[in-house]
């Protein structure tokens, strides 16, 4: 029995799951407000009862919110709450994290450097080298323009 490509496609979107996209969104949305918000509380310790300057409190929650991200894609954690939640997790910070963490465990099984060292960065290594390009051609304009 042969069928067209129209004939399959109807059938296909007619047998397809349905996507709740209210549901999804309203997840990531609180997903992705709830890592805001513990990287608000965790600015404010920083700042208020650790008494450090909003710059070092900025940064110790950079670093608290990306070791969080490491510790719980490497328990698998935070995949099943990206599963739910989906681009709720992507909240730069985090999501970046993951990005690198997860083909170095992937790859652990190979070796530090043929596995981890080669693998670390092969989702974050196109954001590195395309945002650093970018800021160099930005750079060259800005100080071309300076120029005239």
């Amino acid at each position: 029995m042969k069928i067209s490509k129209q004939t399959y496609a109807r059938f296909a979107d007619a047998h397809a799951p349905r996507s709740p996209i209210g549901k999804d969104c309203l997840w990531a949305f609180w997903v992705g407000g709830s890592i805001c918000t513990v990287g608000q509380v965790l600015k404010d310790v920083f700042q208020n009862l650790c008494s450090f300057d909003e710059e070092t409190a900025g940064t110790l929650t950079s670093v608290s919110l990306i070791l969080a991200a490491v510790i719980l894609t490497a328990l698998g954690v935070f995949d099943n709450i990206a599963k739910r939640a989906g681009a709720g997790t992507l909240v730069p910070i985090t999501g970046f994290a993951n990005s690198v963490v997860s083909p170095a465990i992937d790859s652990r099984a190979e070796g530090l450097v043929l596995g981890v060292g080669a693998k670390i960065f092969t989702v974050a290594g196109p954001v590195l080298l395309y945002g650093t390009l970018a800021g160099f051609i930005y750079g060259v304009i800005y100080w071309l323009c300076e120029l005239f």
